[in-house]
């Protein structure tokens, strides 16, 4: 099964990454972005055939690999 991990950093969190992204939109002429955010999408393939069993693995290895749980927050979401 194909699983899909989404890591991003909490709110309140300072994100440099994601102002320098907004600073660089607005210096190309994209007016009107507000508050940018960067994280990171990670997919697995897992075998196994039931869906609770690897989603439930899925978030096993995001909190405890994937995500710093002191600074990110994370989703898992079996696509295929």
């Amino acid at each position: 099964m194909k699983v899909r991990v989404t890591v991003m950093l909490k709110e309140g969190v300072l994100d440099p990454q994601g102002k320098a992204i907004g600073h660089a939109l607005q210096t190309l002429n994209f007016p009107g972005v507000g508050d940018v955010r960067v994280g990171k999408i990670i997919e697995l393939d897992v075998d196994g055939t039931d869906r609770a069993a690897v989603e439930k693995q899925a978030e096993a290895m995001a909190r405890d690999l994937l995500a710093n749980l002191v600074i990110e927050d994370f989703s898992v979401k079996v696509v295929a």
